[in-house]
């Protein structure tokens, strides 16, 4: 499998990231996925058992973390920072505090989403840690480069999880972004096997942002429940909801078909606020509430059928390109 510009940036093998989920991607994830020689990265709850509203014992679960994934592998991983709105001071402190223990641990690299790029993006290259910044046009990527961040992840619209407004789907995105900007791009959405990181790698993308794939591994601290729910998806189960700041998709349950309802009834997002506290992401994919509570999938949910390890998913990518490669010869 060909190195790309991400590969060097980043001091990796493949140009495969494992994409931020949360709850699910704690330290053993993150470190099978980098020893495998692709980015491991760890979500902002990463290895939690519980929500906390403390801000400090956010930021030392963080650390502890990142020094569990430390102790398990020596080759190069990223944090996911999400920035979180200005009007939303509560979440920018989350955020802060986050990139204060990033700073203090010295980590590689940090994936940044849900924020602009004005916010962190000089403090953490200043600690020479390598910045990709998640963007959905493409000019939001000329506004990431001209702030100075290393590489742009664009996300398509078959993202799982949040996302932003823009109903741009991978295939467009793409080579829109890699018309626009000179750095690196990633590319997300949809991807999940060798024929998906192929056609990234076509539509000009340096490497790939996986999700959905690596939530159904052995690996991931996502509920027995929630990886046979994406095992079992067919292409039309997902849907896309919208909240209040963003959109979700997610796997299509009791939750879905209730938020829908509720989005279309008068002043909805009061509403649909009230209802998404009391049915989270971590009862849905954490505690294994699998209709009764979120559970953000992307699109390509219907050609996931199992659940192997992380080295897996990236050892048969890597096989099965030489032969999709050959046949575009």
């Amino acid at each position: 499998m060909k190195r790309t510009r991400i590969c060097e940036l980043l001091g990796i093998e493949y140009p495969i990231i494992q994409a931020p989920m949360n709850w699910l991607c704690g330290a053993e994830l993150v470190a099978a996925v980098s020893n495998a020689g692709a980015l491991g990265t760890l979500g902002p709850n990463a290895g939690a058992k519980t929500i906390t509203t403390d801000v400090v014992e956010t930021g030392e679960r963080l650390r502890s973390q990142i020094r569990k994934v430390k102790s398990l592998t020596n080759k190069p991983f990223a944090v996911n920072v999400t920035v979180g709105s200005e009007s939303n001071f509560s979440d920018r402190e989350f955020s802060k505090q986050s990139v204060g223990v990033i700073l203090e641990e010295g980590v590689p690299a940090v994936c940044v989403s849900v924020g602009g790029p004005q916010v962190y993006t000089k403090v953490l290259k200043e600690a020479g840690i390598k910045v990709l910044h998640a963007v959905s046009n493409a000019r939001y990527a000329r506004r990431a480069e001209e702030e100075g961040v290393d590489a742009v992840i664009a996300e398509g619209f078959e993202a799982g999880g949040y996302k932003g407004f823009d109903e741009l789907p991978t295939m467009v995105l793409i080579p829109l972004v890699a018309d626009a900007v000179k750095i690196p791009i990633v590319a997300g959405g949809g991807i999940v096997d060798a024929r998906s990181v192929a056609a990234a790698l076509v539509l000009g993308a340096d490497a790939v942002y996986m999700g959905t794939r690596f939530f159904a591994t052995k690996e991931s601290d996502a509920h027995p429940k929630a990886k046979e729910l994406i095992v079992q998806a067919k292409d039309t189960d997902t849907v896309s909801v919208r909240k209040q700041h963003m959109m979700l998709r997610a796997l299509k349950n009791d939750y879905t078909t209730k938020a829908l309802e509720i989005l279309a009834r008068p002043n909805a997002m009061e509403e649909l606020a009230k209802f998404d506290a009391e049915h989270s992401i971590m009862k849905g994919t954490f505690l294994g509430d699998v209709q009764g509570s979120m559970v953000p999938s992307g699109a390509g949910a219907g050609l996931i059928s199992d659940i192997p390890s992380a080295a897996e998913v990236i050892q048969n990518i890597v096989k099965v390109m030489d032969t999709v490669l050959e046949r575009l010869k």
